[in-house]
């Protein structure tokens, strides 16, 4: 089975409602490549390495959640983003990027997909915090010490978890934000939550937590954002009856 790289593009557009969310990037496709698609590679991010393993599969098409030409950084397409570039160009591979409509997605999304690999229940979208689904909140299956949350996150993400906490705190609820999402902690405390985990920590982060008395967790960028892209990329392939193969290159931040 084939599917057009603009069919896939309407697709994706739509479903993630794109044209609804103010992004730091275009999110769609990003990288004209060749007009039938029978193989797509998902990660995290465009990097050199992911191009280099989609093109040793053979894929016709690259869908990331980290994709190119972000604001704020230079326009010229040189050095590193050449070389990535021309690498696209060269085996006429497509690459389709979405950021924060993929963060947001209330089933696909990163925050979606980390809740549910968490077995949180009642998991709900912030709606005072914009864009809706950036922080999403949940109850604990059972109440755990912060210790014990670090642990499980440790060991379903596979890396270690800093975890900032007052001694014997006992949580029971929990909101959340993948990737770099730390400036979100006053929200999270405005919220009631027991504990709040993102990917990423700031100086700052952990006197906030300290002074506000909220568990804070930093569980990797890269690693909270993995489920989201393989959660879209199964989708795609049940609903298009296309190869999609997932391909994990690792990242410790």
């Amino acid at each position: 089975m084939s599917i057009t790289n603009l069919e896939l593009k309407t697709y994706l557009d739509g479903l993630l409602r794109v044209n609804e969310i103010s992004d730091y990037c275009p999110n769609g496709l990003q990288v004209e490549g060749k007009g039938n698609i029978q193989k797509v590679v998902t990660g995290v991010t465009a990097s050199q390495a992911l191009i280099d393993k989609a093109i040793d599969v053979n894929a016709d098409a690259i869908l990331v959640h980290h994709g190119y030409f972000w604001k704020g950084e230079t326009q010229a397409i040189t050095g590193m983003k050449k070389k990535r570039i021309a690498a696209l160009l060269a085996n006429d591979i497509n690459l389709y990027g979405y950021h924060l409509p993929l963060d947001v997605h209330p089933e696909y999304g990163n925050n979606r997909q980390l809740g549910d690999l968490l077995h949180v229940e009642n998991i709900r979208a912030a709606t005072q915090i914009k864009p809706v689904g950036v922080v999403m909140l949940g109850e604990l299956a059972e109440p755990m010490s912060a210790s014990s949350l670090q642990e499980k996150l440790q060991q379903l993400l596979g890396r270690q978890v800093l975890v900032e906490t007052t001694e014997g705190s006992t949580l029971k609820s929990i909101a959340w934000c993948t990737g770099g999402g730390q400036g979100f902690i006053e929200s999270a405390v405005e919220l009631g939550v027991d504990g709040f985990i993102t990917g990423e920590v700031s100086e700052q982060t952990i006197h906030t937590a300290r002074e506000m008395n909220i568990s804070f967790f930093a569980a990797g960028h890269h690693a909270t954002e993995r489920y989201g892209i393989k959660a879209l990329g199964e989708h795609i392939k049940e609903h298009f009856a296309i190869d999609v193969e997932f391909i994990d290159i690792p990242n410790p931040a």
